[in-house]
């Protein structure tokens, strides 16, 4: 996704050559080298934003293809890992936009790869920078057993989690850049369903939070997809993880701290075997720190920084570092010097506000980090409880926590006075007592009645 999107804004100002291990489906197909394709993704509206922005007319594109614009929180029923039931509302401006990652990946790649200044290079492994401490000038390539240099003006490592740039760096006598994982041990577990009864169009998406205080954390999400199916993902930390056991799938979704999806897939029938995922772990490198860096070189997405995917911030965090990277290109040349620290220094923003967001939970669970939970985590953590608290409560203060959550504004949009006002001394409603689910979305879900009737 970081590299196709960058691919995108780079032949803007040169000609774009893409390396890639894999040979890429012509169409919405698993591949080897994205394994967690398996599992729930969302596009929060950031995300949304900052994709159209790059590529305009592509989310129509997809919604063409099946994706769902999902209104939240119109088309979202959702606890908190708190324990609170948001309410849903008539309206509103936040969505999700939700689809298979291959078909999101299969459509957006179809898009970016028309450009003819762009040359794909598939099946083919980068072994190593070329140049020195002080300049990257290109890379060392491997494709059919032999091998071969591409000079550069630029590189973009955009290689994911397994991103090797630590270990070209330190090849040209750079020192290690600081490193940060908090790692809640959670394990993912994915099951795709044909939607039950007529809930295949306009089904709300059902997410229940695991809880960082009560550990195990168990939670999981029913995401509707093209095709008329619902892409269900479960998820637990140490000592209460899921397993690739098909028969064990159903119960454990019963084991959540509520029972809702459980009860919902009890009418669904799978398509698929359950697949599992360990690579859940937050680890960010701090590249915009490094007192050194060459010119010629700057890293995106996951490579800098990946999260624990239940947070969903992952893919919108991408699209906005990219517009950071054409930000940069359209106030400075390819040859100019100090671009690649300027790239890396405005890609580190989005991924701050990502990256705040879910160390802030996933500190708290047991052996998450070699650290404990330092005074002000505890401080900041037991505010947002708070705030979520208040967002259950209040459709104003709901609406502040959505402009964070789904990447529009940063977080420190919670502490401003307006939003601290409502957290303490808001009117607040009471709780509610369960998932707000409608009486024709259950109906629909259970014994197949239209869902026409929503309110």
């Amino acid at each position: 996704m970081t590299g196709m999107l960058a691919a995108a804004v780079l032949a803007d100002h040169a000609d774009v050559t893409v390396v890639e291990r894999d040979l890429l489906p012509s169409g919405p197909e698993p591949r080897k080298g994205l394994p967690q394709a398996r599992h729930a993704h969302v596009l929060w509206s950031g995300g949304v934003k900052a994709l159209e922005e790059l590529l305009p007319g592509i989310t129509e594109q997809l919604v063409a293809r099946g994706a769902w614009r999902a209104r939240i929180m119109t088309d979202l029923v959702s606890k908190a890992p708190s324990g609170q039931w948001f309410r849903r509302f008539n309206h509103s401006h936040h969505t999700n936009l939700l689809c298979s990652r291959d078909l999101l990946d299969a459509v957006i790649r179809a898009r970016v790869l028309e450009d003819r200044r762009i040359t794909l290079r598939p099946q083919t492994e980068l072994l190593a920078l070329q140049g020195s401490a002080n300049r990257v000038s290109g890379v060392r390539i491997r494709a059919a057993h032999s091998e071969d240099t591409l000079t550069a003006d630029l590189v973009i490592d955009a290689s994911g989690r397994a991103s090797r740039a630590p270990v070209w760096l330190r090849d040209l006598g750079l020192p290690p850049v600081l490193e940060r994982k908090v790692d809640a041990g959670l394990v993912y577990a994915s099951r795709t369903y044909r939607a039950p009864g007529s809930t295949a169009d306009g089904f709300p998406i059902v997410n229940v939070q695991a809880d960082p205080r009560q550990a195990p954390g168990k939670g999981g999400i029913i995401a509707p997809i093209e095709g008329g199916r619902w892409l269900v993902t479960l998820a637990g930390t140490r000592g209460g993880q899921p397993t690739a056991d098909n028969d064990a799938f159903l119960a454990f979704a019963r084991e959540l701290p509520h029972p809702v999806i459980g009860e919902l897939l009890a009418g669904a029938e799978p398509e698929t075997d359950v697949v599992t995922t360990r690579s859940t772990a937050n680890k960010r490198r701090y590249y915009e720190r490094a007192a050194r860096w060459p010119e010629g070189f700057a890293v995106l997405g996951d490579a800098v920084a990946g999260y624990n995917p239940v947070y969903g911030h992952g893919l919108s965090v991408s699209a906005q570092s990219v517009i950071a990277l054409r930000r940069v290109l359209r106030r400075q040349d390819l040859g100019a010097r100090g671009l690649a620290r300027s790239i890396q220094k405005a890609a580190a923003r989005p991924v701050d506000n990502a990256w705040s967001l879910a160390v802030g939970q996933d500190v708290f669970y047991p052996g998450a980090s070699d650290q404990p939970p330092s005074r002000l985590e505890r401080i900041l953590a037991a505010f947002v409880d708070r705030a979520v608290d208040a967002g259950s409560r209040n459709p104003r203060a709901l609406r502040v926590l959505l402009d964070v959550m789904s990447m529009e504004t940063s977080p420190a949009r919670l502490f401003m006075p307006d939003m601290v006002a409502l957290v303490y001394l808001g009117r607040k409603k009471p709780l509610l007592d369960g998932p707000p689910l409608t009486e024709p979305e259950r109906r629909a879900a259970v014994a197949g009645a239209p869902l026409g009737s929503v309110e």
